[in-house]
């Protein structure tokens, strides 16, 4: 991702995180074969679940990114992935909006040619 060029976003808001830490599972940190993520609490009689005083928060719609902001990077821009020179070619047009990522699946070869 373009970082070290000198390359500037065309626009570039405030990012803010409503919620930087993650929501955990219920009760995950009591048993370490318990997967710590989030899962939707269904127990009939759970406290958790009924949103009784002293529990986590919840996961709710209220804590969704603004969508001007989604998906942005730190420096601005919106990850594009690119598999060859060909789709590289595609950001010329866009370079103020959008940073070249390299796809995992790239050879060394290709990702030469692409840099």
């Amino acid at each position: 991702v373009g970082s070290a060029s000198k390359l500037r976003p065309a626009t570039r808001p405030k990012i803010v995180k409503k919620k930087t830490n993650k929501f955990v599972r219920f009760e995950a940190d009591l048993f370490k074969r318990m997967n710590p993520a989030w899962r939707k609490p269904h127990g009939m009689d759970g406290r958790f679940r009924r949103n009784f005083k002293g529990t986590p928060k919840h996961v709710k719609i209220g804590y969704g990114s603004n969508t001007k902001t989604r998906y942005l990077l730190p420096d601005g821009f919106h990850k594009f992935k690119v598999s060859n020179v060909k789709e590289l070619e595609l950001l010329l047009m866009h370079n103020k909006k959008y940073a070249a990522e390299i796809a995992h699946n790239v050879s060394t070869r290709k990702r030469k040619a692409i840099v």
